[in-house]
C-alpha cells in the first residue's frame, strides 16, 4: 500500500479524477487531480508531480475572479466546481468552464449519477442545502436551512447530509430530513462514511466534532460509539471491510467496523481530507492537503 502526503494542511479540498484512456495530446485522466484552495482550482496532470493553476481558455468562460473553491465532483470527463463564486461545470476535464448558477457560497456539489436521465443536482452551502431539477441552473430550498453543510451523500434514495446541526437524512428529495438520532452527540457533524448498499444495508459512520467515531445500522436512526474516542476526526473513508479515519493524532484503520482501530502514520497537526483515487484496484493513495503555495 502506497501513502502520499502532500504537504502541510491548508488547502480547502482535494479530489481525483477518474480513470481514461491515453492519448496523444489528450489529458490522461487516471493521473489528473483537482485541488480547491482558497485563490481557486489547482490541477496536476501528473499525479502532483506539478501543479498549474486552472483559468480556463481565453475564448471561454474564465475562472480568475471565482475566488475560494471548496467543491469539486467528477464524473467521467465531467468535473462539477463550487466555491465563492457560484456553481461550473466542464465537460472537457477542465479545460473549458460553463457557468450553471451564481449562488454563492457553494461548499458541497452533488449531480445526480444519471445526469442525461436525472437532471437534479443538490448543492450544500453556509445557509443549508439547496436543489435543483434543471442540471444546476436554478435552485430551491429544501426543507435544511440555516445551518453549514459539511459533506453530501446521495446513495439511491436518500440524501444524506453532514451539517452543523449533526447527520440528518432526507428519504424524499429534500422535502422532509430526519434525525440526528438518538445516541450521537449534539453538535457539527464533518464527516461520514456510508455503506455502498446504502438502500439494503443502511449502515452509517458519522465524526462529530466532540470527537471520536459513531456508528449507526439503521440509517441514522440510533447510533453507537465505535473508536476514537476523544480525537477529532476530519474525514472518513469506508472501503469495505476497511474504514478509513483521518484524526488530529494520524491517520487510522479499523478492518471490524470500528471495534478496534491501529494508527497507521502520524498527523500533521490537524484533521485534513482523505481521498482513495483508484482504491482498490491500484493500490491505496492517502493524500493530505497542500496549501496554495506549494501547488506549484
Amino acid at each position: 500500500m502506497t501513502r502520499r502526503l502532500l504537504g502541510a494542511a491548508s488547502a480547502l479540498l482535494l479530489l481525483a479524477a477518474a480513470s481514461g484512456s491515453a492519448q496523444q495530446g489528450a489529458i490522461v485522466t487516471s493521473l489528473t487531480l483537482f485541488a480547491g484552495t482558497a485563490e481557486g482550482l489547482w490541477r496536476s496532470t501528473d499525479w502532483a508531480g506539478s501543479w498549474q493553476a486552472v483559468r480556463g481558455r481565453t475564448s471561454g468562460v474564465r475562472l480568475d475572479g471565482i475566488g475560494s473553491v471548496r467543491a469539486i465532483h467528477t464524473m467521467a470527463t465531467q468535473v462539477w466546481l463550487g466555491g465563492d463564486d457560484g456553481l461550473y461545470v466542464s465537460a472537457d476535464f477542465g479545460e473549458t468552464w460553463t457557468p450553471l448558477s451564481l449562488i454563492r457560497g457553494v461548499r458541497q456539489a452533488l449531480p445526480s449519477r444519471w445526469p442525461q436521465a436525472d437532471p437534479t443536482v443538490f448543492v450544500g452551502t453556509g445557509e443549508g442545502v439547496l436543489r435543483s431539477i434543471d442540471g444546476g441552473r436554478t435552485f430551491e430550498p429544501t426543507a435544511l436551512a440555516g445551518t453549514t453543510v459539511h459533506r453530501l451523500e446521495w446513495p439511491g434514495g436518500a440524501l444524506v447530509v453532514a451539517c452543523d446541526r449533526g447527520l440528518l437524512v432526507s428519504r424524499d428529495l429534500g422535502a422532509r430530513f430526519e434525525g440526528p438520532g438518538t445516541g450521537l452527540p449534539e453538535g457539527p457533524v464533518r464527516a461520514m462514511a456510508l455503506s455502498s448498499f446504502f438502500s439494503i444495508d443502511p449502515v452509517l459512520f458519522a465524526a462529530p466534532a466532540s470527537g471520536g467515531v459513531f456508528r449507526s445500522s439503521d440509517g441514522g436512526a440510533t447510533w453507537a460509539a465505535a473508536g476514537l474516542s476523544g480525537e477529532t476526526v476530519g474525514d472518513l473513508v469506508w472501503l469495505q471491510p476497511f474504514l478509513y479515519a483521518a484524526g488530529d493524532s494520524g491517520f487510522h484503520r479499523s478492518q471490524d467496523a470500528g471495534v478496534t482501530w491501529t494508527r497507521l502514520s502520524a498527523s500533521p497537526g490537524r484533521p485534513v481530507r482523505l481521498m482513495f483515487p483508484l482504491a482498490p484496484a491500484a493500490g491505496l493513495e492517502a493524500f493530505q492537503l497542500t496549501p496554495p503555495s506549494e501547488l506549484r
